[in-house]
C-alpha cells in the first residue's frame, strides 16, 4: 500500500519560521535605523550655529571687521539691536589691535535653551565661547560660561572628541 500522507505536514510550520525571521529582520533594522538617526541628531544639531561661528572667526582672519560685525546682528553700526556692543568696543575686543585671530577651529557647541554656547580655538588669540541665537543666528557673548542645565551626554561626546583630537579634557563646570 502506498503512503498518500507521506510528505503532505512535512512543511508545516516552514511559513510561521519564514515570518518570525522577517519581523526579526524588520525590529533589528528598526532599531538600528533609530540609533542611527539619533547619532546623526546628536551630532549635527548644533552644526549650523557652529559653522555660524567659525564663519566669524573666517571674517575677522581676513580682518573684514564689519561683515563679521554684521553677524552679531549689526547691519548699521548705529543698529537698535547693537546699542549695548558698538562697533568701537567691538574693533577693542576683535580687531587688529586685540590678539591676532589664525587658524580657527571650533572644538564645541552645546545647546542651551535658545541658543548654542560655541567654543573655538582661535589660535594666538586662545580659546574662545560665543553665543549662537537658533533663531536669528546671530552671535553675542554667552550668558554663561556653561549651560547651567548641563548635560551628561553632550559631556561625554565633548570627552570623547577632545580626547581623539589630543586636547585636554575640560573639567567639571568649564
Amino acid at each position: 500500500m502506498e503512503d498518500l500522507g507521506h510528505g503532505y505536514l512535512d512543511k508545516y510550520g516552514a511559513g510561521e519560521e519564514r515570518r518570525e525571521k522577517i519581523i526579526k529582520w524588520a525590529a533589528v533594522s528598526l532599531f538600528a535605523v533609530l540609533v542611527g538617526g539619533g547619532l546623526l541628531y546628536a551630532i549635527f544639531r548644533d552644526y549650523p550655529e557652529e559653522r555660524q561661528a567659525g564663519r566669524f572667526f573666517e571674517l575677522l582672519e581676513a580682518h573684514n571687521y564689519r561683515a563679521a560685525y554684521a553677524l552679531w546682528g549689526c547691519t548699521q553700526p548705529g543698529a537698535a539691536a547693537c546699542h549695548d556692543y558698538p562697533f568701537t568696543d567691538f574693533m577693542k575686543d576683535w580687531g587688529p589691535d586685540a590678539a591676532p585671530v589664525n587658524q580657527a577651529d571650533v572644538l564645541d557647541g552645546e545647546s542651551c535653551g535658545s541658543g548654542v554656547i560655541v567654543q573655538v580655538d582661535s589660535g594666538k588669540a586662545g580659546e574662545k565661547k560665543l553665543w549662537v541665537e537658533r533663531s536669528t543666528h546671530f552671535l553675542g557673548f554667552p550668558p554663561f560660561d556653561r549651560c547651567p542645565q548641563g548635560n551628561r551626554i553632550h559631556d561625554l561626546w565633548r570627552n570623547i572628541r577632545f580626547r581623539f583630537q589630543g586636547r585636554p579634557i575640560p573639567q567639571e563646570g568649564s
